[in-house]
This record gives structure tokens, sequence and C-alpha cells, in this order.
């Protein structure tokens, strides 16, 4: 058994360091730019439920906190999709306004309750919005997609004063629905990564706006297609994406193009933090598996286990 308890150690140890290096929004200082972080909670939770998702959130006092609720009314406005029906929003963000440059971070706080969309399709289509420089936490107390979680998002920041286009934060969920879906078809595709997806959009969003810029008009259908495949030729899924896809990608594009993000310097801003994020989180994952010999130790692990219980049974 003492194998099991040494294994169950470094593992421990392991999740630990992943831990401390995750950033966390600081409800007990006020930020003096934006005051105290704003916490949107899912209309459909009930109090029970809500002091939960304070606790998931990690508030300690109601107190250092601004709070609302997000509406189905919320998501139709600021979504164009849902059906009013507030009931069944779940997932919750606590927003924080940070210094120019900091870019967007989201952090999930319930990565086994937030089912379909990832941290980066969050940021990407909060980018694409207009969200800039924030932190961003989501949790919910149940199983939820967190399809609706932007919705929370935007609430947030219009409470403090800040108007988002309703053009692109339809566009923004079009976007998260497009990039989730796509994912979620290749989930278990030879070669996808849903990590080079959401670079593949950054470039994708990122040329379309060089094209602009240089051409002074906006891209043709030809020139969107040639931008979607060199990117996804440049992050290994040219090979992965269908068709189909593809197709879903351009009419994503040809609708991001008409909203004032191509032309805005802050979006590219925004997205070379991101990308740089991205890439960083990508090659940082095997390089810290390497050096640090997690497969191995993990490995190992599930070894001592097996060999312990095998014992126990021999000496009965």
């Amino acid at each position: 058994m003492k194998k099991w308890v040494k294994g169950t150690a470094i593992v421990l140890a392991l999740m630990g360091l992943s831990m401390k290096s995750a950033y966390a929004i600081d409800t007990t200082t006020i930020n003096e730019k934006w005051g105290k972080p704003t916490v949107v909670y899912g209309g459909g939770l009930n109090e029970s439920q809500i002091k939960q998702t304070s606790e998931l959130l990690g508030i300690k006092d109601s107190n250092t906190v601004k709070t609302e609720k997000a509406t189905g009314q919320d998501m139709i406005k600021y979504l164009g999709s849902g059906d009013g029906n507030t009931s069944v929003m779940i997932s919750s963000v606590m927003v924080q306004k940070k210094d120019k440059g900091t870019g967007v971070k989201v952090r999930i706080k319930t990565p086994e309750n937030i089912t379909l969309v990832t941290a980066e399709q969050y940021a990407n289509a909060a980018i694409t919005a207009g969200v800039t420089d924030a932190e961003i936490e989501v949790a919910a107390v149940s199983k939820v997609t967190g399809e609706s979680a932007l919705t929370g998002v935007y609430k947030a920041f219009e409470a403090n004063g800040i108007q988002l286009d309703a053009k692109r934060t339809e566009v923004a969920q079009q976007e998260l629905e497009v990039t989730n879906k796509i994912a979620q078809e290749n989930a278990n595709q030879k070669g996808f990564d849903s990590s080079k997806l959401d670079k593949a959009m950054i470039e994708i969003k990122k040329e379309l706006a060089e094209l602009k810029q240089k051409q002074g008009q906006l891209a043709t259908k030809e020139d969107i297609e040639r931008i979607i495949n060199n990117a996804l030729k440049n992050n290994s899924l040219q090979n992965v994406i269908s068709k189909d896809q593809i197709n879903a990608l351009v009419a994503f594009a040809q609708n991001y193009q008409n909203t004032s993000a191509i032309d805005s310097k802050q979006v590219l801003e925004q997205l070379n933090s991101l990308s740089k994020s991205v890439g960083e989180k990508i090659n940082s994952l095997v390089e810290q598996a390497k050096n640090e010999g997690w497969l191995d130790k993990i490995a190992q692990f599930f070894t001592s286990i097996f060999e312990s219980i095998k014992n126990l049974f021999n000496q009965q």
C-alpha cells in the first residue's frame, strides 16, 4: 500500500503545482479602475444554488462583489437566440476589468460541469463581441453546455457602463456555436486538438482584418476560403476539418467582417494576446509532461495501485 500512497502524493503534488499557476480573481481588494468584480448569476438558480455558485467562484463575502442576474430576455438581447426561458440559465460568471495589455483571460472553475465550451472558445468569442482586458471566471452547480455564459459577461460589462455592439455579440455567439460544433464533431478524430482550432480561428480573424487594412475592402468569398484553408494548414487541421465545417467557417467569416471588429485595433491587440496564450498552452502541456515525467509518474501510479490490490488478495 506504500506505493499507492506514494503515487497518490506524486499526482496530488503535480495537481497542486498546476493549480498554483492558475490565476484567480481577487475579491478581497477593490480595483480602483472598475471597482468590485461583477458576478452575474444564472437566472435559473435558486438561493441555495446561488450560495453554492458563489463558493465555487471563491467569494467569501458577498459585499466584496457587485451582483446581477442573467435572464432569458438577456440571452435574446445579447445573443440573438433563445426562447426567453430564464429557468434553464444555470452557468454564472465573475468578471474583473484589468489594465490595458492584459488581454482576455478565461478560467472555467467547474470544468466537470461546463460540458461543451472551452476557456479559449469563450475568450475568442468575447473578443469578437468587444470585450477587452478582462479576467473572466465561469462556474456552474450542475452539468450544462455553458453556451449562455457569455450573456453574463456582456451583462457584467453593461452593468459597469460599457455598452457592447449587439451585432458583434450575435456574431460572437455564431463563432462560439460554429467552433464548438466543429470541436464536438472531431473530438475523436486523430490529429484533432481544440487548441489548434482556437489558434486557427484567431489567425482567420487577424488575416481578415489585415487584408481589409491592406486592400481597403472586404475579403471576397475566395479570399475567405483561402484564409481559412491556410489557417487550418498552419495548425495541421487541413486533413481533419470537413468541407461542411469549412463552409460553416466561411459563413461565420463573412458575417464577422461585416462588423466593426474588422477595423478594431483593440481586437487585433486582444487576438495577439490570446494567440500567444493559446500557443504557450499547446507547447507547455507537451513540455511539462516531458520535463516533469508526468506520463511516466501517472503510469507508475496506476501500476502501483494494481500491484497493491494484487498483494492484498495474495495475503488473504
